[in-house]
């Protein structure tokens, strides 16, 4: 498509709606630059919106399910009065837009426009392509001749940005469709990464996240090695007050990338490690390219290097073969290493994988009580990690306010804890979010802890 025409994105409204990873919400800051920089506003809720966008997920069943169900209700959500528009556009992106492409406008005739994941920088032509009278459209290419990153941008936070340095995926997990739909694995070049952490610190960003689907393996395609160790080192040195990095494949993870986490203060001690499960026949079938005694090593050495860090894991439970024996391999995984976190899921198959075509008559009762079984070791270990924090004072960048209570703001840990603490009275919101301020932990759960917010007090003391 050419270029659009700026004049006609001018009083229109829309809205992005993000399923799945990081990767996905990046790419939904960079739908918003763009069409903010052609005049379009951004909306809350779809009923505003004369421009809905839905940036896809397809590694589970269950996020196509959530698609469908949320364009097809769409047809019962009237345009705002005064739009501009005699319909709503609805465009669909991401990983799902670069799966299914012309499929979907045949599965969802009220769909406008479908993209996929390697030329997000043509959704605005192909918007002005429908605003000029064109029937309905879908464009996916093969590969990208750049990164997302080379968009403009409308971050969700301003003290917060996303950073890619890698983008698509070379590991072939049997399970996993993303390297049919983000490509082969690409790296940015070094000093354009270290460039761009620069020109956020320089703009107020307090924490930085590195992104890949293997961020270990970074720089392999463009200097014949990883180089993931540098660029951690590169940007920590930029003075970020905050750097965390995802996702980490366990095969790649080296000695120099974990002394780094007991040697550079600005790291934050928090890793999500994925071990997908427990068992060496079961990784071997999904081409993990691990063991779990090697896994279990990795712990040992993040532990010696950082003792207090907070790991976090996915778990599949459920996939095709898997006995009750292979089962408490994971079970005996995840108690043994005490998560912080653990991402469970009951396996999902995925047409166009490897695993799709093994056969598996596992009852599905018999997945439920497993996942059921695992849920309550991962609750435990959680609970069990958060003990640590309580009575600690600890540095806390806030985020915003609590969904359940206007009175209380909500931010992370170091260890990438859900805290909360109620606003002191006197206390301006606007002097707590997006700031770093102390908070004496008062009561540590499952899955969050408690607060005081401590004017004037050091955050780093116990």
């Amino acid at each position: 498509m050419g270029n659009p025409s700026t004049s006609r994105f001018w009083g229109l409204t829309f809205h992005v709606q993000t399923f799945g990873c990081q990767m996905n919400k990046h790419d939904s800051e960079r739908v918003a630059g763009m069409l903010e920089a052609l005049g379009a506003q951004s909306v809350a809720t779809i009923e505003e919106a004369d421009i809905v966008v839905f940036m896809t997920c397809c590694v589970r069943e269950a996020a196509d399910v959530r698609l469908m169900g949320q364009v097809a209700s769409m047809k019962n959500i009237p345009l705002r009065g005064e739009s501009p528009l005699s319909k709503r556009i609805v465009a669909i992106g991401g990983c799902i837009g670069q799966r299914d492409g012309e499929k979907l406008l045949v599965q969802l005739p009220h769909v406008d426009v479908v993209f996929g994941t390697n030329n997000l920088a043509s959704l605005p032509g192909l918007i002005d392509a429908v605003l000029d009278g064109k029937e309905r459209i879908a464009e996916t290419l093969e590969e990208s001749d750049g990164f997302p990153t080379d968009l403009p941008t409308v971050r969700e936070q301003s003290w917060a940005a996303w950073l890619p340095i890698t983008i698509g995926c070379n590991n072939f997990c049997t399970y996993c469709i993303v390297p049919y739909v983000r490509g082969r694995e690409k790296s940015r070049p070094f000093d354009e990464i270290v460039a761009e952490a620069q020109r956020y610190v320089a703009s107020g960003v307090k924490e930085i996240t590195l992104l890949g689907q293997n961020v270990n393996s970074y720089g392999r395609d463009l200097y014949g090695e990883p180089r993931f160790a540098e660029i951690l080192h590169a940007v920590a040195d930029t003075g970020i007050e905050r750097l965390r990095f995802a996702t980490s494949h366990p095969k790649d993870l080296t000695d120099a990338v974990i002394e780094a986490f007991g040697t550079v203060d600005n790291i934050m001690p928090a890793l999500h490690l994925p071990a997908q499960h427990g068992s060496d026949r079961i990784l071997k079938a999904m081409h993990r390219s691990y063991t779990s005694k090697h896994y279990l090593e990795l712990v040992s050495k993040l532990r010696d290097a950082c003792p207090g860090i907070a790991l976090s894991t996915d778990i599949i439970v459920g996939f095709p073969g898997e006995t009750e024996e292979d089962f408490q391999c994971t079970y005996n995984l995840v108690k043994e290493v005490g998560y912080s976190q653990v991402f469970t899921f009951i396996y999902s198959k995925r047409e166009g994988t490897p695993a799709a075509k093994i056969e598996d008559n596992t009852p599905r009762e018999v997945i439920q009580e497993r996942f059921d079984r695992l849920r309550t070791v991962v609750e435990q270990g959680a609970y069990d990690f958060n003990q640590v924090q309580a009575g600690k004072t600890v540095p806390v960048l806030f985020e915003g306010f609590s969904k359940k209570d206007g009175n209380v703001v909500t931010g992370r840990s170091p260890e990438n804890i859900t805290v909360h603490a109620p606003l002191p009275g006197g206390w301006s919101a606007d002097g707590v979010i997006g700031s770093t301020l102390p908070v004496k932990i008062d009561e540590a759960r499952t899955w969050y802890l408690r607060g005081t917010l401590m004017a004037g007090e050091s955050a780093r003391g116990n």
